[in-house]
């Protein structure tokens, strides 16, 4: 059963048949037609200007959509300021225990601060308590710079702990405002529809 394959090759050669002219051509031509050559550079650039027109349009939504959403967003408070940071120590650096409630006021008026709904009805409220909470946030760092010049004390930490309580009662209050006003529009919107 073993066969020398270069015997086979060579009678296979001696048993070519010449082609015919033309033959070479012919077959190209059938090729051609059966498998047309496509064109690139029309669909490239269809490809292309789908492509712009879908990323323009996401921009335009995207813009138009933050715009109509939202007017303002409250700034979250900060912990300190680099410049404490930079200088000395804040008052979750004192102790264990004075930094986890720094941690969790800070938290808590972070998480009351993501919570506001702000609209065109509301906002001047919201600017008002914003007003009031960044002069807090303010007297804050001013403690926080006394914290480091004088050294800690109990009335600097009480003045410092108070004052993270004031915030978050501001917050909460401003919340409830919120939830006042938008009750009064539901009323008088269901009783304008009645």
């Amino acid at each position: 059963m073993a066969q020398d394959l270069r015997e086979l090759f060579r009678d296979d050669n001696e048993k070519k048949v010449p082609m015919k002219d033309g033959h070479e051509e012919r077959f190209i031509a059938l090729l051609d037609k059966e498998l047309p050559l496509k064109r690139k550079s029309t669909f490239y650039f269809i490809k292309i200007a789908a492509s712009v027109l879908v990323l323009f349009s996401l921009g335009i939504y995207a813009y138009l959509h933050s715009k109509t959403e939202t007017i303002e967003q409250p700034t979250v408070v900060e912990k300190g300021t680099e410049d404490t940071r930079a200088e000395g120590y804040s008052l979750g650096d004192l102790s264990p225990d004075l930094k986890k409630i720094e941690n969790y006021y800070m938290a808590n008026i972070n998480l009351e601060l993501s919570r506001l709904e702000v609209s065109k009805e509301n906002k001047a409220l919201v600017d008002d308590y914003m007003s009031r909470l960044s002069e807090l946030n303010e007297e804050y760092k001013r403690l926080n710079i006394e914290l480091n010049e004088i050294g800690p004390n109990d009335q600097t930490i009480n003045a410092l702990i108070k004052n993270l309580q004031l915030r978050l009662a501001l917050l909460q209050k401003l919340k409830e405002k919120l939830n006042q006003l938008k009750s009064s529009e539901n009323e008088q919107v269901t009783s304008n529809s009645v």
